[in-house]
C-alpha cells in the first residue's frame, strides 16, 4: 500500500510513539477493505508499539478505530485516509500514541474541561484541502476528552450516507446526528461553538490589553508580512484575524510564489503563522472586525469586533483581504452547500457522475471546469462576456474535453431546486434575451473577489468597488491608518504582491510612529 519512501518517513514519525495502542479494523470482502488492510499492515509493521485487530464491529466498512489501553478514546476513520487525509492519519497515530500536540496549553485545558456528550461525524473528500483541519481538530479533541467522539467519513466511499443526508459540500460536520457546520474549522472555532461563554471570556481578555504600537487587522499574507516587519522593529505588535491564513486557506495549487515551485494554500498558511510566531507578536484569532474608530488629533485608534472586544493602537494596518464574489441571484443562498459551491477541489468528488455548471470564464473558472470534467458526467461553463478571459493554454485544454459545453454571453438569473438540493439553473442569452434552463445537480461559482471592507464604510475612503484607497506607501486618508493586500486599490490580487504591500505598510507605520512620537 505504501511505497518505500513513505514507509521510511512514517517509520521515523512512529518512533515518537511512547504509549502502546491498538488499531481495531472493521472489514468486509470488498476491494476497499483489502486496500485498507494493506495500509494497516504496513503501519503495524513499522513499529512494535501498535497492534492490529480485525474483529471490529463498526457498521461502516471499511473503517478502523484507534484505542489505547486504559484510555477512553473515540477516534475512528471510515474509509482509507490517504490523499490530503494521510497527514490526519499520521497525527492521529502520534497523538493516540502519547506524542503531545503543539496546541496552546490554555486551549488544551479548555478542551479537557468540556462537559457533555459530543458525537461528531465529519464527511470529507480525499481531494479537499479544507477537510484535514477539521478532521485533525476533532481527532485531537477526541484524544484529549472522552466526552468527545469523532468519526471521519470518506464521502466518496460512503455515497449512500451522503445521499441520505443530502451532503453536497465538504467538510460537513454533524454533532449528535444534526448538522453542526460546513467548511474549514479549527479547534478554537469548534470550541467557540460548543463552549458557551468562551466568546465572552475572550472578549474580556482582549479588552484588558494595553494599546499596541501597530495593530494588524487580518491574518493573510499581507497581515502576516506586516506583523513580521513590525515585530522586527521591536515595537508592540498585535494581529487580530477572523481566521489566520485568510483566503490562502481556500487555495489549492500555488505555482507562482517565487522561489517555491509549488505548494498548497493550507501549507503556506501554516508556514505564515509559524513564521509570525517566531516573533513577539500577540495573535488574536477568531476576531471579526466590526468598526474602526479613528483617533482624534493623533490619539489612539480603536478597532471593535463582533465578539464585543475592542483593541486600541497608535497605528493600524488593515489587511482583511477579499472573499469569493457571489452571483446574487434567487436560489443561490437557499441552495448554498446543497448544490451551490465555491471550491471545486473540495466538493467536486461529491458530484461524481453528475451534471454541473461552472460560472465564470476567467482562469479560475476554466481551471475548475477542466478539473471537474475528469470527475463529473458533464460540465457546462457559462461566461457573461462574449469571450473567455482565461489564458490561451487553458482555453485550448478546455475545448479539447468532450464532456464540456461552453456558453458565452450568458447571464445566470436563477438557481433552481426541489426544496432540498439544486436541480438546474436559468440563464439569459445576452445576444437575444432568450431565457434557457439547464438541468444539473451542481453549480460552482468562480467569478472573482469582493473586498472585505463593509465594516469600514464611513471611516476610511473606499473606491467605488469597495476597496480601501491607499497611496504609494500604503497610507489611507486617515493619519496612522494603513492598508495592504486584496482589500486595497493596489492592482493584481496575488499572494506575492500582498506580502510586499503588507511589508510596505508596516514600514510606513513605523515611519509614522517615529515622526509623530
Amino acid at each position: 500500500m505504501l511505497d518505500a519512501t513513505l514507509k521510511t518517513q512514517l517509520k521515523a514519525y512512529l518512533e515518537k510513539v511512547t504509549q502502546p495502542f491498538e488499531i481495531v479494523a472493521s472489514l468486509d470482502d470488498s476491494a476497499k477493505s483489502q486496500e485498507l488492510l494493506g495500509l494497516l499492515n504496513d503501519i503495524v509493521g513499522l513499529t512494535d508499539k501498535i497492534t492490529l485487530k480485525t474483529d471490529g464491529s463498526d457498521a461502516r466498512r471499511p473503517s478502523f478505530s484507534l484505542n489505547r489501553p486504559g484510555a477512553d478514546i473515540g477516534l475512528t476513520f471510515a474509509g482509507i485516509p490517504m490523499g490530503h487525509e494521510f497527514t490526519s492519519l499520521v497525527l492521529a497515530l502520534l497523538q493516540v500514541g502519547g506524542h503531545p500536540s503543539k496546541l496552546e496549553a490554555d486551549v488544551i485545558e479548555q478542551v479537557k474541561n468540556i462537559q457533555g456528550k459530543f458525537e461528531f461525524e465529519t464527511y470529507y473528500s480525499l481531494s479537499c484541502q479544507n477537510c484535514p483541519d477539521v478532521v485533525q481538530a476533532l481527532n485531537l479533541m477526541a484524544v484529549l476528552n472522552p466526552n468527545i467522539r469523532h468519526v471521519a467519513i470518506d464521502g466518496a466511499l460512503f455515497q449512500t450516507e451522503v445521499e441520505q443526508r443530502q451532503i453536497m459540500s465538504v467538510p460537513s460536520l454533524y454533532l449528535n446526528g444534526e448538522l453542526f457546520s460546513q467548511g474549514r474549522m479549527g479547534v478554537e472555532e469548534i470550541l467557540a461553538k460548543i463552549d458557551t461563554g468562551a466568546s465572552a471570556r475572550d472578549a474580556e481578555k482582549l479588552n484588558a490589553k494595553d494599546a499596541f504600537d501597530v495593530l494588524v487587522v487580518g491574518g493573510g499574507p499581507a497581515g502576516a508580512a506586516a506583523a513580521i516587519y513590525a515585530a522586527r522593529k521591536g515595537i508592540r505588535t498585535g494581529v487580530a484575524a477572523e481566521r489566520f491564513g485568510g483566503q490562502v486557506l481556500d487555495t489549492m495549487a500555488i505555482e507562482n510564489f517565487i522561489s517555491v515551485k509549488e505548494t498548497e494554500g493550507p501549507k503556506l498558511a501554516r508556514a505564515l503563522e509559524e513564521h509570525v510566531k517566531e516573533y513577539d507578536v500577540d495573535i488574536m484569532n477568531l476576531q471579526r472586525a466590526s468598526a474602526l474608530i479613528p483617533g482624534v488629533e493623533g490619539g489612539l485608534h480603536e478597532v471593535k469586533f463582533e465578539s464585543g472586544a475592542s483593541l486600541k493602537a497608535k497605528t493600524v494596518i488593515l489587511a482583511t483581504g477579499a472573499r469569493w464574489r457571489e452571483m446574487n441571484v434567487p436560489g443561490e443562498q437557499e441552495y448554498r452547500g446543497r448544490g451551490v459551491a465555491y471550491c471545486p477541489h473540495c466538493d467536486g468528488p461529491l458530484f461524481k457522475g453528475k451534471r454541473v455548471a461552472v460560472i465564470g470564464g476567467g482562469n479560475s473558472g476554466v481551471e475548475a471546469a477542466i478539473d471537474l470534467a475528469g470527475i463529473v458526467a458533464h460540465v457546462t461553463l457559462l461566461e457573461f462576456a462574449d469571450t473567455l478571459r482565461a489564458d490561451a493554454v487553458l482555453q485550448k485544454k478546455l475545448y479539447s474535453l468532450p464532456n464540456v459545453t461552453v456558453i458565452k454571453s450568458a447571464q445566470t438569473t436563477e438557481v433552481k431546486g426541489d426544496g432540498q438540493k439544486v436541480n438546474g439553473l436559468v440563464y439569459k442569452d445576452r445576444t437575444n434575451d432568450q431565457i434557457h434552463t439547464v438541468e444539473l445537480e451542481g453549480i460552482f461559482v468562480q467569478i472573482g473577489l469582493l473586498p472585505n471592507s463593509d465594516w469600514l464604510k464611513g471611516s476610511v475612503e473606499l473606491s467605488r468597488f469597495g476597496e480601501i484607497v491607499v497611496d504609494a506607501k500604503g497610507a489611507t486618508n486617515i493619519p496612522g491608518v494603513f492598508a495592504a493586500g486584496d482589500v486595497t486599490t493596489v492592482p493584481y490580487k496575488q499572494i506575492v504582491i500582498a506580502m510586499g504591500e503588507g511589508s510596505k505598510a508596516s514600514l510606513s507605520a513605523f515611519d509614522h510612529l517615529i515622526r509623530t512620537s
